[in-house]
């Protein structure tokens, strides 16, 4: 009964999500500053659909605090920065992701998986596939009484295609095109009637890398420094409404310095600094957001790439406003012979945009063809975080490695 009521619970709130229908509570403006009724900063978090696409699944970079787009490439790039592919080691390879979530909740079907992979065609060129899956378990419907109604299993899948290439010796660029689909509630009947669909979108991702080498004194390093655009596409909607939702269309910039000391010993620094291209809600009140009378909040009825420009600068506390909406990600990787690995990481966000905050360490082990990465999640603060007391894990194929003709 427990399990049930959670998934109940999950499904519920991720249908409001879906609906991107604004969480915050009505706020009122003091000179210039927006407050909650208690007095307290607004809360005026950033809400799409689909926020599945922008869950670090790479056990690797979920040990980093979340940074990913410009450490070294391996199979899970493609999540972050694509172009990183052609400056991968090795000319194949494959990782499968296994990402238990809500478990400290008591959970235990709800999960997501992700395969992906990449296959360099020359030096100047490189493919890369991916498949996300978000499964939400078994949920009992209710109606509006609470009578149970049937039951159903919403999940939720991307599947990505990408292609980077050399633009010079240092530099790159890659494009990945997306199909997006999410079933949480579909052939259910809203209030009125209305029958709940599947959501469909379509997106792409747009990525540069900037890799150049630095000199030390003792070793070897080099620096590298990527920009994406990610999940910039349609709306998504599961009605036949007009108003659509946003995708978590996301800025993201970072930068990698890898050191290798000696033979055996190699450290990387990484930083994150992520942005999401979609407009900030109206906190106030309901005449405040709607100038033209029309019934829809003025925020929703930007077109996708109205909304990417209007993010930054649509903050009701300004340019202040939009510096919180920024997300800081820290990572540390320490490699042993290119055999161990130790992790840990940071990540950062303002309380008035959601309040995530939490340590992550990991470890990493390689061996010929196999590596298998682990990392765990040690939140800050006493909000709850998904992946509470998890344990997530990588496996990946370099696949270079191996000799085919033995």
């Amino acid at each position: 009964m427990k399990n049930l009521l959670l998934k109940t619970t999950l499904i519920s709130c991720l249908a409001i999500i879906a609906s991107a229908t604004t969480l915050n509570s009505q706020c009122f403006q003091k000179d210039g500053k927006l407050f909650n009724p208690d007095g307290t900063s607004c809360t005026n978090t950033v809400v799409t659909a689909v926020p599945f696409l922008r869950i670090v699944s790479d056990a690797r970079s979920g040990a980093m605090g979340d940074a990913g787009i410009a450490i070294s490439a391996d199979a899970n790039a493609l999540h972050f920065n694509a172009s990183k592919l052609v400056f991968a080691e090795e000319d194949l390879s494959v990782s499968a992701t296994y990402t238990p979530w809500l478990r400290s909740l008591g959970l235990n079907d709800v999960y997501l998986a992700y395969l992906t992979g990449y296959k360099k065609i020359d030096d100047l060129q490189a493919v890369g596939f991916g498949l996300r899956y978000f499964s939400l378990g078994q949920i009992q419907f209710t109606d509006i009484n609470g009578e149970a109604l049937n039951t159903g299993k919403p999940n939720e899948f991307e599947v990505t295609l990408a292609y980077s290439r050399k633009l010079t010796d240092n530099f790159s660029a890659g494009i990945s095109g997306k199909f997006i689909y999410s079933n949480l509630a579909s052939g259910q009947q809203l209030d009125g009637g209305e029958v709940i669909s599947a959501g469909i979108a379509g997106a792409a991702d747009i990525s540069f890398t900037y890799k150049t080498p630095i000199e030390m004194q003792n070793g070897e390093s080099d620096l590298t420094i990527g920009l994406a655009f990610s999940n910039v596409g349609s709306k998504i909607t599961y009605t036949k409404s007009i108003d659509k939702d946003y995708l978590p269309t996301n800025l993201g910039i970072g930068a990698a310095w890898n050191m290798q000391f000696d033979e055996y010993n190699s450290l990387t620094i990484a930083a994150d600094i992520n942005k999401l291209m979609v407009p900030t809600p109206c906190p106030t009140d309901a005449t405040d957001c709607d100038t033209d009378g029309n019934g829809r909040s003025d925020f929703k009825e930007y077109s996708p790439i109205q909304g990417i420009f209007k993010s930054f600068g649509d903050a009701p506390e300004g340019f202040s406003e939009e510096i919180r909406e920024l997300m800081y990600s820290l990572g540390l990787e320490y490699w042993y012979d290119k055999q161990f690995a130790v992790r840990a990481g940071y990540f950062a966000e303002d309380v008035t945009k959601g309040g995530r905050q939490f340590f992550t360490v990991g470890l990493g082990l390689k061996y010929n063809v196999f590596g298998m990465n682990f990392s765990y999640l040690v939140p800050t603060t006493n909000q709850r975080n998904p992946l509470d007391n998890t344990l997530r894990f990588s496996l990946l194929f370099d696949f270079g490695n191996y000799d085919f003709n033995e």
